[in-house]
């Protein structure tokens, strides 16, 4: 257990321990107390990450290198690959919102798969979008 850790757990001991001492009437602002100190310590956590991200591209730029090229965009071949799969389901999804609610059920299911891939085409949907290890609070 890290520092950063022990004083959150820390912090979590005695947050609950006032609310044993106060009561239930106090559970509402001590939970909200709690939950600004865990915001704090993300956006902290947060802003280092910016700030080193941030640093690193000018160091790149710096030295006249080419920055790395953005991997997070779906590729054609992920595009159409997720296209067909989409109307590959789009008949099981059709049959069964059209049996279960009419024509508005099949409406509503076109309209979902529509918008699936309206947000995957353009760029809601990147795998390469993952949180950082939980290691990343030592920093």
């Amino acid at each position: 257990m890290t520092a950063r850790d022990s004083e959150l757990r820390k912090e979590l001991d005695a947050t609950l321990h006032a609310r044993r001492d106060l009561g239930e009437e106090y559970e509402s602002a001590l939970v909200e107390s709690f939950l600004d100190k865990v915001e704090q310590r993300v956006d902290g956590t947060v802003d280092r990450q910016v700030r080193r991200q941030l640093a690193e591209q000018q160091m790149v730029v710096a030295r006249g290198a080419r920055p790395a090229p953005d991997r997070s965009a779906p590729t054609f071949g992920e595009r159409f690959g997720f296209g067909i799969i989409s109307l590959i389901l789009a008949v099981p999804l059709s049959a069964i919102g059209g049996v279960n609610a009419g024509f508005g059920g099949l409406v509503a299911t076109w309209v979902g798969i529509v918008a699936v891939n309206v947000v995957h085409a353009v760029g809601g949907f990147r795998r390469g979008d993952r949180a950082e290890p939980a290691a990343e609070w030592d920093r």
